[in-house]
This record gives structure tokens, sequence and C-alpha cells, in this order.
């Protein structure tokens, strides 16, 4: 009997079968090596040695496959902290996804309206609600609110999705801070402070104002 030849297709390694946890694990290793942009089906089917449309079986469109991805990614946030008040705690959840969010900001962009349904955005939601309610929040500011929480978690993040050319905040700062007191007096009077604070002193606060607007005010009948 005469042997394959080199690299014929029977000296091969079966491939292993496609799973959707399979491709979601690539997208994710695409996503590290060369950013949101390149998760697409015909770069998976690559990474996968398959075709585009095997893909398509186990997930239905590249908006669902960056949900898949983003629940994923929700997965290793740190545990709920142990000790500090439930405003504390909340507000660490809080920033834990803020800050992963920030670590892949076109992810972020694309969960503006590619949201996750999995069980790691689930528990997201439940960890949310559970510490309002520990706080005392009645359930129906407290279901609203867990959406305002994350909109802002996520649309910080996706602000720096693009890249900002240098100049842009320079010209600002050169705006604010040489405006005319006669024309805009409360820029005028308030230009430093508009400036002033780290990104996470600006973080902090925002999630504490929004924690206090939550627990504070009532839903519409």
């Amino acid at each position: 009997m005469t042997p394959p030849p080199p690299g014929s297709r029977r000296e091969r390694p079966a491939k292993p079968a496609l799973t959707r946890e399979g491709i979601v694990a690539a997208a994710l290793t695409v996503l590290r090596a060369e950013g949101l942009r390149k998760v697409t089906m015909r770069r998976l089917a690559q990474e996968l040695d398959t075709g585009p449309a095997s893909l398509y079986v186990y997930v239905r469109s590249t908006h669902e496959l960056h949900a898949a991805v983003l629940d994923e990614l929700l997965g290793t946030l740190p545990p709920v902290p142990a000790e500090g008040t439930w405003r504390e705690r909340l507000e660490q959840v809080l920033t834990s996804c803020t800050k992963m969010l920030l670590a892949h900001p076109e992810l972020a962009r694309s969960a503006l309206t590619a949201r996750p349904s999995g069980p790691h955005y689930l528990n997201l939601i439940e960890t949310l609600l559970g510490l309002l309610a520990e706080g005392g929040v009645p359930r129906e500011r407290a279901a609203w609110g867990v959406d305002l929480l994350l909109q802002h978690a996520t649309a910080t993040a996706a602000e720096h999705a693009g890249e900002e050319p240098a100049d842009d905040w320079q010209n600002l700062v050169g705006a604010l801070r040489e405006v005319s007191a006669r024309t805009h007096p409360h820029i005028a009077g308030s230009a430093d402070t508009l400036l002033s604070g780290t990104p996470e002193d600006r973080v902090s606060w925002a999630f504490q104002t929004l924690i206090n607007g939550i627990e504070r005010t009532a839903v519409p009948e």
C-alpha cells in the first residue's frame, strides 16, 4: 500500500469539534491580540480552520458574538468585597466593571447597543440588585437604577474607544480658560473646577451621585 504523501489530510490531526464556547474563546484571543475590529466571522473562521458559514450555526451574528465576548469578560471581575458598607461595595463592583471595559473600549462602545444576556451578565445584575436591596432601596428603584449604573460604566469606557487627538484637549482647556467673563460668567468662574479631579475621582463621584439619586428618586407610577 502506498503511504500518503507528506502533508496529506490523513496525516493531519482531527480538528476539535466546533462549539459556541470554543468560538467565543477564539474571539477573546483575537480581541486581545488584534482588537475588536478583527473579531469577525471571517477572521474567526481562519483561527478555527473552518468556513464562516459553520460559525453561524452557533453564533447568529457578529453583534451576538461581541455580546458573548463581553459576557465572558464579565466573568473575570473580582468577587464582591466582603468588607465595607453596601454603598462602598456597590461602588467597588461598578468600578471593577468600568476598569474592565476601559481595557476594551471598542467593546464598550459595541456594548451600548449589543447587550450580553449570558450567565455572567445575569450574575452581575443579581449582585447589583442584592447590594441595593441590602441598602433598603425599593425594588422598583433598584431595577431601574441598575440599568442606569451599567449605562454609565459602559459610556465612560466607550468615550475612550476612539483615538482623541491631543490637540482637542488642549484646545478645550484653552477655550475654557480664555473665555470672557462678560459673555460667559459661569464658565469663567468655574474654569479650573471644570478641569479638576483625577479620572478615578470623577468616576467615583459619578457613581456616588447616581446611587444617591436612585435611593431617593421614585420611579413614575
